[in-house]
């Protein structure tokens, strides 16, 4: 594996400009959701990636500093909610502040993951494995099973939500 060297307090890398640098690009939205034992728990991520088709492999890194982290770290199992283009009002209620699974019907998949309605893609995962990622922790799950909707996706670039040019 190639490692970059460390960003230092000499570097180039101004922490604002490289989140600026890193809002250039479009991503899509997703909720990830896991149950613990004081009940369901979700966070909005944009940190999103498939990995591998064999075996069916995913990524996603929730901030160490989210209030939400520890429920994710110690998580064996979650889902992964690929959001439509009209749910920007579903990615608000899991982000900081934001009003959660309060009065939110939701299911529950095979391994109690909340499974939220609507989405246009959703990742019923286990972990496989976590890895140190600075200020992150990347989280990659095997994919136990899928659904997937017709639609379009929640599009995410330059901190706001954008909609995608027509086909």
């Amino acid at each position: 594996m190639i490692q970059a060297p460390p960003a230092t307090a000499g570097s180039d890398f101004d922490p604002a400009r490289l989140r600026h640098a890193f809002g250039q690009f479009a991503t899509g939205v997703t909720v990830i959701t896991t149950m613990t034992e004081s009940g369901p728990v979700g966070i909005t991520a944009n940190s999103f990636t498939s990995v591998s088709l064999d075996p069916p492999l995913v990524l996603w890194s929730p901030a160490r500093a989210s209030s939400r982290f520890a429920a994710f770290a110690a998580a064996r199992n979650f889902s992964i909610h690929v959001l439509a283009e009209h749910q920007a009002d579903l990615s608000a209620r899991f982000t900081r502040g934001g009003a959660g699974f309060d009065g939110l019907a939701f299911g529950r998949s095979t391994e109690g993951s909340p499974l939220l309605p609507g989405a246009l893609a959703r990742f019923d995962c286990t972990l496989h494995s976590t890895h140190d990622g600075g200020d992150h922790l990347i989280i990659l799950g095997r994919v136990l099973r899928l659904d997937t909707a017709p639609g379009r996706p929640l599009v995410f670039a330059q901190g706001a939500y954008v909609g995608l040019a027509e086909r």
